[in-house]
């Protein structure tokens, strides 16, 4: 199963829900990503998919400077499971693949 593509995701913290943008893409039989939100672009790490579940990591500074571990399980062009950062209790995580814009004939 193919997790290319742009995903919009919705992070549920305790602070409140947070708003990202993760783009994945395979180069060469590896993937890599990078991800979108509160005004950073930041490089995905350890980018693991094992059947239907995508793990990484990335760090982040704003709102406040985290080391996040994303385990989601992908179906089909929605997403959902958590996100950890540290010894902060787990954030619940659900994205949708954005759908290419269908072309004009």
């Amino acid at each position: 199963m193919s997790v290319e593509g742009t995903w919009n995701l919705s992070i549920s913290t305790p602070i409140g829900k947070i708003e990202a943008v993760v783009e994945l893409r395979d180069q060469d039989g590896v993937l890599t990503g990078v991800a979108h939100g509160a005004g950073e672009h930041v490089p995905l790490g350890d980018i693991t998919l094992d059947g239907d579940r995508l793990t990484w990591k990335q760090a982040i500074t704003k709102p406040v400077r985290l080391n996040l571990a994303f385990d989601v399980t992908v179906d089909g062009d929605t997403l959902q499971g958590t996100s950890k950062a540290g010894r902060l209790p787990s954030s619940k995580v659900t994205g949708e693949r954005r759908t290419a814009p269908e072309r004009q004939a």
